[in-house]
């Protein structure tokens, strides 16, 4: 059996594009994603987590996102999960988890009925799961 590492987000970008290049010329583009998630608790108050992703995109598609990216960009990216391990400057080793993108668009921004859709599928979400008995 074949395994399967697809992630998909939409979220903002946290950060401005960092982009750079390998020793052979490769174009590299690193920046970070915050997507939020909204609910309603039990007693009905409005709750909201951030998580952060740290994105990589190789390539042409670094050169783009370079390009045309920047903090706040509404975007939405696929691409795999890839975590690496690299010593830190104490000697300790530390690990790090990345999305590698394969694919990203640029969304456009505002909060049009779309926003608005994706916010009550949340909160239903949210319902459904609190419903469950942990």
């Amino acid at each position: 059996m074949r395994g399967l590492n697809r992630v998909e987000i939409m979220g903002n970008l946290g950060t401005d594009p960092e982009m750079r290049y390998t020793p052979t010329g490769r174009p590299v583009t690193h920046f970070r994603v915050a997507v939020n998630r909204r609910w309603r608790d039990a007693e009905g108050q409005p709750q909201e987590k951030v998580e952060w992703f740290r994105v990589v995109v190789w390539g042409r598609r670094a050169e783009v996102a370079n390009q045309y990216l920047q903090k706040g960009s509404p975007i939405y990216v696929t691409g795999r999960l890839q975590t690496r391990a690299f010593e830190g400057s104490d000697g300790q080793t530390r690990y790090m988890t990345e999305l590698v993108a394969r694919d990203f668009i640029l969304l456009p921004r505002g909060n049009g009925p779309q926003a608005e859709a994706e916010e009550e599928v949340e909160e239903e979400e949210a319902e459904e799961l609190a419903e469950i008995p942990l």
